[in-house]
């Protein structure tokens, strides 16, 4: 859903304004005018994508006084992948970019395209996961700047504490505390269709479960090979189905915003909420006394040996073969300070910490909310996987649509699920991928 945020833009005027004055031939590519050595860095135009930017290359200058790094930004979203495919193959890419992990990285052709870091140094503090998002078989091409984030359960801390309540691990956990929670008079579990992505995380929220009992689910659902009509898949569309027979969900489920589920679960108008653990940042910045009233739980799988969180990885740097030289070296720099203690303090303090991160070199800082806590198990225990979307390029356009559908009692679990196998069809074959 990559849930998924588009991300605006900045230049350097002073660097272009200063380029004025200087003699034409004071300066070659590569050359920062005083014999050092110029790169640039390729970022999406977001306010925090450029502030993030600004920051690290503030410091890696400091650091690296013979390295100056021009910051370029352009559009995220489809016009930006199109960009990057079009930089790439016209030989036109930055010295370093940030980008995608996962699938949509996949179609970038990295073998071809981009530098393998596989000897880096850093590479050793990454987790599987991250290493498994940037690497074909041939190489790992990149390195995570940002921290991840899950699809999971929300839950409010102080309703458990009031039902005592423990954190489920199990479906069967799950739905007791569901019905006691119900019996309480309080809403279940919190769903907000009036923003229909929402409804999704059922299903994507489920999927490091689906991995967890069948390993090669993601590429053989690429080849066709699998289907979410049949089980493991099929049981997220069903939990669906059962939570909204059951009466778990809040009365105006149907029109509820997203807003509104960050405030329920946030002030205990609700007690749990499916959703991407990003929402911290809104609880954080809206409803700042309850910031640790929030903690998360992955979605329980029928049998709790199958849980796993299911994680949205960060995006990551990248440099493409077109680097030579002195700019390959300095960007290789670049990339392994933002990786660094240093690299991780500027991505503490400008960039929103909605998870873990992905790699042992940075760590989280004491003050982060108890729902970053709660997840940060999880990583401890090797007990994630990535998100769907981070292994497959397919995702069906019509999935929020569906599992409004199912969850609102208008179409069965089967129907829902095999009308999504007939979705995604149609974008694989589009795709043009073998075996649809």
């Amino acid at each position: 859903m990559n849930s998924r945020s588009s991300m605006k833009k900045s230049v350097f005027a002073l660097v272009g304004a200063a380029a004025l004055v200087l003699p034409l031939a004071a300066c070659s590519a590569g050359d920062g005018g005083d014999g050092g050595t110029t790169i640039s860095f390729l970022t999406q135009n977001s306010d925090q994508n450029i502030a993030s930017a600004e920051a690290l290359i503030a410091a890696f200058e400091a650091e690296n006084p013979d390295i100056s790094v021009n910051l370029e930004t352009q559009p995220a979203g489809t016009e930006g992948d199109n960009l990057m495919k079009t930089k790439l193959s016209t030989d036109e890419m930055d010295d370093v970019f940030y980008y995608n992990s996962g699938s949509l990285l996949q179609a970038l052709n990295p073998d071809q395209y981009l530098v393998n870091l596989s000897d880096e140094a850093w590479v050793a503090d990454l987790t599987d996961d991250m290493k498994t998002v940037v690497s074909t078989e041939n190489g790992l091409y990149g390195a995570p700047f940002g921290t991840s984030q899950a699809g999971a359960v929300l839950y409010n801390k102080p309703i458990y504490e009031q039902l005592g309540l423990s954190v489920p691990t199990s479906w069967s956990e799950f739905a007791a505390n569901n019905d006691a929670i119900s019996a309480a008079g309080i809403p279940a579990i919190i769903q907000t269709y009036g923003d229909t992505w929402t409804s999704q995380l059922f299903v994507l929220g489920d999927f490091g479960n689906v991995l967890a009992q069948d390993p090669d689910w993601a590429e053989k659902y690429t080849a066709g090979e699998r289907k979410y009509a049949d089980e493991p898949g099929l049981q997220a569309f069903d939990n669906q189905e059962e939570a909204g027979k059951a009466g778990w969900f809040n009365p105006n489920f149907a029109s509820a915003l997203y807003d509104d589920g960050v405030r329920m679960v946030a002030t205990g108008e609700g007690a749990q909420y499916p959703i991407l653990t990003g929402a911290v940042s809104a609880i954080a910045q809206n409803y700042a006394d309850n910031v640790d009233d929030v903690g998360v739980f992955a979605f329980p799988a029928q049998d709790a040996a199958d849980t796993k969180l299911t994680v949205w990885l960060p995006n990551a740097m990248y440099i493409p073969k077109t680097t030579e030289g002195a700019e390959l070296e300095a960007s290789k720099k670049f990339i392994a300070f933002a990786n660094s203690a240093e690299g991780c303090e500027i991505q503490t303090s400008v960039l929103s910490v909605s998870g873990p991160f992905a790699t042992s070199a940075c760590s989280l800082p004491d003050d982060v909310p108890a729902l970053v806590q709660d997840l940060q198990v999880y990583f401890d225990e090797g007990n994630t996987n990535p998100a769907l979307e981070f292994l497959s390029p397919i995702k069906g356009p019509n999935l929020e649509n569906i599992t409004v559908e199912v969850g609102s009692g208008i179409r069965s679990a089967a129907d829902g699920a095999a009308l999504y196998d007939d979705d995604v069809k149609k974008q694989a074959q589009q795709l043009g991928l073998d075996g649809w």
